[in-house]
């Protein structure tokens, strides 16, 4: 270990391998057919630059690929934050198992290339889960800080996985062995991967880091997005809960100043955030460029009224940068200036992210219904509308056209399958005993459907011939 490059992490030591969970989750599934508040999270954030990471048996000669693959290696699927896939989506689809994780799920559920599922909760023993997409079986649990359950993650090509919690990034490998842990200044609530193959972290207090996928080493200097401290008018400010605000992220609350998932253009290094600046009436969709040297920001444009109530999402040329507010609005911005291309009034806020595929959009949205908008350039039209069907979690698109969302169905939660050119219903499958609503829906690579409620459990669907 190089000296004064790495720490040994123990505030939240992982466990790891196959030990029991305390009995919160069966090894075997059930089977079913402020000013001075800002100031002070910044000095939390430029404290952390100094702090670096905690190699445990990472390598410097692994071959780790780095793409989208044909999982859902991350939150939203891919770099863009696109919610779809190239996977041809079937359209009948059986319900293969379903499980309690044993403790709630607040960010979204990773899928590896070879089906490896990861997800983040919150129990007595395990802060984090991977299971087997064929059979539901546990395949890992450690535990980690507590808000990990809302942090966000991501998998490369060796199912290596990337995961934030109170105060660090974690990588562990596929069977759960930690490799390494690098600090941060609060809870990493974005965990994306870069052109070059890095992984780029940023917190809610608004810390921005590139790590090497293989020692978590800082590659480019930390960069703040609230800005640095002026330590000669606030001297003795203290540093805060790694955790303080997290909860407020889920609705892109004034306590979460960067409360969403960052959407990433690979090939020219740019990505887009959203910040909510302490003290101003509207939060910020930020411009940002990664070169390989240093992280710059580009543009910002304080458009977000109420804050920010999606992740932004990248159309596929790059060009347009989608975001939802809690105004109820839908905007079309241009990547290269962050000037407004449309604004659309949804009458719900587009909670959570935005399923965008050949320049079709399904916002998601609790509050709101099953709908399609066509992005005309200048304006935006409505492709088609189910009011009939009442969102509960985020619609993702498939190839062929083929569709997936959840909806309540008298007293109980139904996935819906539906045409993506007509928003016709194709298909659906009952979500047994599931209640309240879901983190999001996930498509394996052969085209498997993971569904996950809030209150914690998965359900795995599977294509039947």
């Amino acid at each position: 270990m190089r000296s004064g490059r790495r720490q040994t992490g123990r505030d939240h030591a992982p466990r790891t391998g196959h030990e029991p969970d305390g009995g919160t989750t069966p090894d075997r599934p059930r089977p079913r057919t402020t000013s001075t508040v800002a100031r002070a999270l910044v000095v939390a954030a430029v404290g952390a630059v100094t702090l670096s990471s905690c190699a445990f048996g990472s390598t410097k000669y692994d071959d780790i690929t780095v793409g989208a693959g044909k999982g859902w290696p991350l939150a939203f699927r891919d770099a863009r934050n696109s919610g779809s896939t190239p996977v041809t989506g079937s359209r009948n689809l059986g319900l293969s198992w379903s499980r309690p994780v044993g403790g709630p799920v607040g960010a979204q559920v990773t899928i590896g290339g070879d089906g490896q599922i990861f997800v983040t909760t919150r129990t007595s023993s395990c802060n984090i889960f991977s299971f087997q997409m064929l059979t539901g079986r546990k395949r890992f649990c450690n535990q980690m800080g507590p808000s990990a359950v809302y942090a966000g993650s991501a998998v490369d090509g060796s199912d290596n996985v990337y995961v934030g919690d109170d105060g660090g990034v974690y990588s562990f490998n596929t069977m759960g062995q930690p490799r390494w842990r690098t600090p941060v200044a609060g809870v990493p609530v974005s965990v994306q991967f870069t052109g070059d193959g890095n992984v780029l972290s940023a917190s809610q207090f608004g810390q921005l880091d590139v790590l090497s996928r293989q020692t978590g080493d800082r590659e480019v200097p930390t960069f703040q997005l609230l800005g640095d401290p002026d330590f000669l008018q606030a001297p003795d400010l203290n540093r805060p809960p790694d955790g303080q605000g997290i909860e407020d992220c889920a609705v892109g609350g004034p306590q979460c100043p960067v409360a969403n998932v960052s959407a990433v253009d690979e090939k020219s290094g740019r990505f887009y955030a959203t910040v909510w600046q302490p003290g101003q009436a509207t939060a910020d969709l930020v411009a940002l460029t990664y070169d390989g040297k240093e992280i710059r920001r580009d543009w910002s444009a304080a458009m977000l009224d109420g804050g920010s109530a999606t992740s932004p999402a990248l159309s596929s040329d790059g060009k347009t940068v989608y975001i939802g507010d809690n105004s109820d609005r839908l905007m079309a911005v241009d990547a290269s200036n962050g000037h407004t291309k449309w604004v659309q009034d949804l009458g719900f806020p587009a909670r959570g992210g935005i399923s965008v595929s050949n320049g079709l959009l399904l916002p998601a949205g609790d509050g709101g219904h099953l709908m399609a908008l066509r992005d005309k350039g200048d304006s935006a039209e409505i492709a088609w509308e189910r009011k009939d069907l009442e969102l509960r979690g985020q619609p993702v698109q498939t190839a062929g056209g083929t569709g997936y969302t959840v909806a309540p169905m008298g007293d109980q939660l139904t996935l819906v399958t539906f045409d993506t050119r007509s928003g016709a219903t194709v298909h659906s499958n009952d979500l047994p005993g599931a209640q309240g609503t879901t983190i999001g829906t996930s498509v394996g690579a052969d085209g498997e459907v993971l569904v996950t409620t809030r209150i914690g459990e998965i359900f795995a669907f599977k294509p039947e011939k």
